[in-house]
């Protein structure tokens, strides 16, 4: 294992673990009729996951010197945001899933309004963390995570993907609209979460073009080696249920490029996304181990 491979794989077990221990304190269960929902909240929150998002927060904060205290709190709101779609996304009315993270569904380990209160509720406590001084003491800060958060999050980003992905299980998308569309539903929250460790150094808006390089690049590396999981992947290693897309009739980076040239196409925006670090040292080297590992996890 190279130095860099070692620091991710340090880091993201203390991510995780952080994370982890975040939400337990904030997702607290409150002794009154409230109690289910909270038990929702944390049944899809605490445990499992790659946490790829607030890993992505602490990596590009660190380039900057950061407080992790705050890189995390940042994380955990985008982290609940992303929880939020995946609760919505598995109900019945979406992609009807059985299966998240190796666990029952929030639906299925308790019923469908408890699930869409729950995501409700971890999608708006994302914004009340964020505006908390906790997170940082510069309101202006402050302020332009939540503008970039709801950004990501809304039409013009995670659920405008969701829509077009809809779109799709009844129109044939060529590469490009396939392309838009992962750029939308699974990017917008990548692309934040790279932005956010930037955010809170005050880096200004043309400082950050590098970073936004390099994660619109892993995020369509992500998805592509998603579509390719989605083929070859094993269920109980995923912690989900495979092939759907395949039995939707939906297209895909795979079933539009083939899987040889998916394979491709992902290790050449791995060294795309590596190459917009260019102008930064060691400090970077785990952005650069994170991209890697994009294309060489197996869930």
């Amino acid at each position: 294992m190279d130095a860099g491979s070692r620091l991710l794989a340090e880091t993201q077990a203390d991510v995780v673990d952080a994370t982890d221990r975040l939400f337990d304190q904030l997702l607290s269960v409150p002794a009154d009729p409230r109690d289910r929902l909270y038990e929702a909240m944390r049944h899809a929150a605490i445990g499992g996951g790659k946490r790829l998002r607030p890993l992505l927060v602490r990596a590009a904060g660190d380039l900057y010197h950061v407080d992790r205290t705050l890189s995390l709190r940042v994380g955990a709101a985008v982290e609940a945001m992303h929880v939020y779609s995946l609760i919505h996304d598995d109900l019945p009315c979406m992609d009807d899933d059985d299966l998240r993270r190796g666990k029952p569904t929030v639906h299925k380990a308790f019923d469908e309004a408890t699930a869409v209160l729950a995501g409700d509720s971890l999608h708006a406590l994302a914004f009340e963390w964020l505006v908390d001084p906790a997170t940082h003491a510069d309101p202006f800060v402050r302020s332009e995570l939540i503008r970039e958060l709801a950004r990501a999050a809304g039409p013009a980003g995670m659920a405008g993907g969701q829509m077009m992905d809809l779109a799709a299980e009844t129109a044939q998308f060529d590469l490009p609209t396939v392309t838009r569309l992962q750029q939308l539903k699974t990017g917008a929250l990548i692309a934040f979460s790279v932005e956010a460790g930037a955010i809170l150094a005050r880096i200004p808006a043309e400082g950050r073009v590098p970073l936004r390089g390099y994660a619109r690049d892993i995020g369509l590396a992500f998805q592509i080696a998603d579509d390719i999981m989605d083929v070859e992947g094993d269920e109980q290693l995923a912690g989900k249920a495979l092939h759907k897309d395949e039995a939707a009739g939906k297209a895909t980076f795979v079933t539009l490029m083939g899987l040889d040239r998916a394979r491709e196409q992902a290790v050449a925006l791995v060294d795309q996304a590596i190459g917009h670090l260019a102008g930064f040292g060691e400090e970077a080297t785990l952005l650069r181990a994170i991209a890697r590992y994009i294309v060489e996890r197996d869930r």
